[in-house]
């Protein structure tokens, strides 16, 4: 540090030194300068908790997602079902040959759950976590339920309430939170669990090529989870929730900020049809504006405020 003071300092894998942070303190407060650390690390609730109560005012934290379809198709040119099917890691976007990319993923997963995890002190059985990361991906884009998978797995409800929220904290798995508002219907108040990488969904489900996913039950939750996990990871200040009465009326994303409020549904097909719920709920809640992601060339509407759009065109107009 004395030799590089008036440069940038960067310290990979601090989740192995957290007790770094008292000794960073002091050597942040020599110099307030800005941007004199970029730090790097897993994320852990207990790190993040440690970095918070250290560095409380000298710290700012940006998410690192894998790629997003708008950053490939930009630079790679990668086509929207290469970036759906292969997911965002680097190493799985980068290589020309499939099966060398499924290998990756299957590598990758089998590493966060026998190394990464244990790094973050947490000390549990690996098959475990192996099993329910398979369960959770066989759930994609549907209402996490952690009693039903308690029982197939012969464990707690709590401790299955636990491993999620790990997966959650570990950037694999997304808690979707229902929308709250005040009308006379009965709402779900159970989170949709997503996981957040296409490629590692695939893996997981153990489909090894395309025309393998779309024969396959999980093909619409797919392509819902691809398009949540793009607009989300784009728009990271924008508020999200989905939409879901008991009677199965539903929004799977609504988007808000400043007071503007998108309700956004996912169909994976080029000629979406639009079920009656959908309807029923933009009755519901009031929003601005409304759009149907699917895979389509350009742009349509289908009704006043509602819009047939791609995801790429959909992001283009909300920035």
């Amino acid at each position: 540090f004395d030799v590089n003071k008036n440069k940038t300092v960067c310290i990979d894998e601090i989740q192995r030194r957290p007790g770094l942070f008292q000794v960073l303190r002091s050597i942040i407060d020599r110099d307030r300068r800005n941007g004199q650390l970029l730090i790097l690390g897993s994320a852990s609730p207990d790190l993040i908790r440690q970095s918070s109560e250290s560095l409380a005012g000298r710290i700012s934290y940006i998410e690192l997602t894998p790629f997003t379809f708008t950053e490939v198709n930009q630079t790679l040119t990668v086509d929207l079902f290469s970036s759906w099917f292969h997911g965002g890691f680097p190493d799985s976007v980068l290589v020309d040959d499939q099966e060398i990319a499924y290998r990756w993923r299957e590598n990758y997963i089998r590493s966060f759950i026998e190394r990464d995890i244990p790094q973050l002190g947490k000390n549990i059985n690996s098959t475990i976590l192996q099993q329910l990361l398979v369960m959770l991906s066989h759930n994609q884009g549907q209402l996490l339920n952690c009693s039903k998978l308690a029982a197939s797995l012969g464990v707690s409800h709590n401790s299955i309430r636990n491993y999620v929220e790990l997966f959650e904290h570990a950037y694999i798995v997304r808690l979707l939170r229902p929308y709250f508002c005040n009308v006379k219907k009965r709402l779900v108040r159970s989170p949709k669990v997503y996981v957040r990488d296409s490629g590692l969904l695939h893996t997981l489900l153990g489909i090894s090529d395309f025309n393998g996913l779309m024969g396959n039950p999980v093909y619409g939750f797919s392509w819902e989870g691809f398009v949540i996990e793009n607009i989300l990871c784009e728009l990271p200040d924008w508020k999200s929730s989905f939409y879901r009465t008991s009677n199965e009326a539903e929004i799977d994303l609504i988007i808000e900020k400043g007071g503007k409020k998108i309700a956004i549904e996912c169909k994976a097909s080029k000629a979406p049809i639009i079920s009656k719920g959908f309807w029923n709920s933009l009755e519901d809640i009031d929003v601005d504006e409304a759009y149907i992601i699917a895979p389509v060339d350009s742009p349509y509407p289908v009704k006043q405020g509602v819009t047939v759009v791609n995801v790429q065109n959909f992001l283009k107009s909300i920035k």
